[in-house]
């Protein structure tokens, strides 16, 4: 496994004098703190009514449907692009929701 900064620093922090240990000690203090919040950004939120969206349409379709038969069914105004990229996310996830098939160059999404 590969060594990081804390790891580091704890290292650098018995090896120096006290006086660098206090900086390095405040340094790693920083590194220790999450960046950020961990609640969800706002883009991160409004993907998520979107994937919900999605789940609804590929729900009530009999069959895999196409990005643009997914754009069409949806009710608001998204990009073909952006479409994607949820599914593909949908698809990747540990949830594995939304499964991909191609048939004759063609990639069609179902509900796993």
């Amino acid at each position: 496994m590969a060594m990081t900064y804390v790891d580091a620093l704890t290292v650098a922090i018995n090896a120096v004098d006290s006086e660098t240990a206090e900086k390095l000690t405040a340094l790693k203090a920083q590194l220790m703190k999450k960046k950020g919040s961990s609640k969800p950004t706002k883009t991160q939120v409004a993907n998520e009514a979107t994937k919900a969206e999605i789940r609804e349409v590929l729900g009530s379709a009999d069959e895999p449907m196409t990005v643009s038969e997914i754009l069409k069914a949806l009710p608001n105004d998204y990009s073909s692009q952006k479409i994607s990229a949820l599914l593909r996310q949908m698809g990747e996830d540990g949830t594995k929701e939304v499964v991909k098939t191609i048939e004759k160059k063609v990639s069609r999404f179902a509900l796993a």
